[in-house]
């Protein structure tokens, strides 16, 4: 593997070439006769190893190009894309993407977002750091931390194995307007799945982390640690008792339930009248103390970009203060579809914090006394259009504020809106490893059905 210098001067030369390119792509969407054009141009190079009882299960390398093109004659739409970055392969694309756009309906809302809004100041955010690793490195840290794991407990029996991941690559977003935007990244992942079996009954459990920066990465010998820790405290699961109870959302789990608050918020969910926070701008649907961010700025940040899918600079703002909804997700298109400004947001939002209000985890458990706390949801019980909540789900019983005891096959109901209205605090135990940075969040009651 190329030292780390020599792989950031290749993927600088790959965003010159990409950038260059997506010019000459503009230029014959111009010539051909279109009103206006965009091209979003990716490439990205990454190796995977899985390790397992040991040994190298599968070893891959992959090395990916792709371009999307979207041609606009007057409010007609035609989009093509392609993989093959050669002169005469990038002019039939942007061809059939104009030959296409005579057959689509039009669309009033079409067309490339305002000029004036377009990113002017393109900051370096620091989000390429490759790894220099090769694969029989990469091998041998898969498998310390495979084995970090099976020898934390003679029950762990069972791998599905440990997996090092490292990927970069350059993103590109061109149009019209004269906008260019284009970035390198970087993305590391070390993850590892274990078994533990104890009488009749196993059990499964997993750890991850991931960083842009290696050096950030966690030792992989903690995360199969961590992984059989996970593993071993769900043997003894029974099922949760049936009633209205408390329930924790442990970090993992928590960032999915403020997922379904962006769904809500979501443009097209909006235009639609398909969401369950239709109308809701302004209105408090949290209580006061809630406060939810994004940040797509941030140094070094998971998802941070100086400008969104549309090319409209990015800046940090509240979706959520004082527990009102102050605003929504919105790209160009659905801005115009609901008569509103875009929220640069085309592509969803970015590194979103969700503030803590000051209780560790123990606070939280005693804060709940008795109910459940969830670290894993299965199933897709969730209605957007109504708010209507219902999941499968595992985790622990809490009694006296303390857990008691593993359960799974679960499962927990409640409508989202009386969800965000009743949650009482959000902890401080951050899981800053995706786009959604949050701590657990206590919600109230809800239905809990079990044995």
């Amino acid at each position: 593997m190329p030292d780390q210098v020599t792989q950031l001067a290749d993927l600088r030369q790959q965003e010159n070439e990409l950038r260059v390119l997506a010019g000459a792509i503009l230029d014959e969407a111009k010539r051909l006769g279109a009103d206006a054009a965009e091209i979003g141009a990716s490439v990205d190079a990454g190796l995977s190893v899985t390790a397992r009882l040991g040994e190298a299960e599968t070893v891959e390398f992959n090395r990916d190009r792709g371009f999307g093109i979207t041609v606009y004659r007057g409010r007609r739409k035609g989009s093509a894309s392609t993989s093959d970055s050669r002169p005469e392969a990038v002019r039939d694309t942007v061809r059939a993407a104009f030959e296409l756009a005579q057959y689509t309906a039009e669309d009033p809302y079409a067309g490339l977002a305002d000029a004036e809004r377009m990113a002017r100041d393109l900051p370096d955010l620091d989000l390429c750091h490759p790894w220099e690793i090769d694969a029989p490195a990469a091998i041998e840290l898969a498998v310390q931390c495979e084995d970090a794991a099976r020898a934390a407990d003679p029950r762990i029996t069972n791998s599905d194995g440990a997996t090092v991941n490292t990927h970069a690559g350059v993103r590109v977003y061109a149009n019209s307007h004269g906008f260019t935007g284009s970035y390198p990244w970087s993305r590391q992942t070390v993850s590892c799945m274990v078994i533990a079996s104890e009488g009749d009954e196993m059990q499964r459990d997993y750890w991850y982390t991931t960083a842009r920066k290696p050096t950030e990465l966690e030792p992989v010998v903690a995360v199969g640690a961590r992984a059989a820790e996970r593993t071993l405290r769900r043997l003894g699961s029974s099922k949760p008792p049936t009633g209205r109870y408390p329930v924790l959302y442990t970090p993992e789990v928590a960032a999915g339930l403020i997922g379904h608050l962006f769904s809500g918020i979501a443009g097209g969910a909006l235009y639609r009248k398909s969401s369950f926070l239709l109308d809701r701008l302004g209105e408090q649907i949290f209580p006061a103390f809630m406060r939810i961010r994004e940040d797509p700025l941030q140094v070094g940040g998971s998802r941070s970009a100086a400008f969104d899918d549309d090319g409209v600079a990015t800046a940090a703002k509240d979706f959520v203060a004082d527990g009102v909804l102050r605003s929504y997700l919105l790209s160009a298109y659905s801005a115009r579809r609901l008569g509103m400004e875009t929220t640069a947001n085309a592509g969803g939002a970015r590194n979103v914090y969700v503030e803590s209000t000051g209780q560790d985890l123990d606070e939280l458990l005693g804060m709940l006394g008795e109910g459940l706390m969830i670290t894993e949801l299965m199933g897709f019980g969730v209605n957007v259009v109504s708010g209507d909540y219902s999941r499968g789900c595992a985790g622990f019983w809490v009694e006296n504020g303390r857990i008691s005891r593993p359960v799974e096959e679960g499962t927990v109901a409640a409508n989202l809106r009386d969800m965000f209205a009743g949650i009482r605090a959000v902890g401080t135990d951050v899981d800053h490893r995706g786009n959604t940075h949050t701590g657990s969040i206590l919600i109230d009651r809800m239905m809990v059905a079990g044995a």
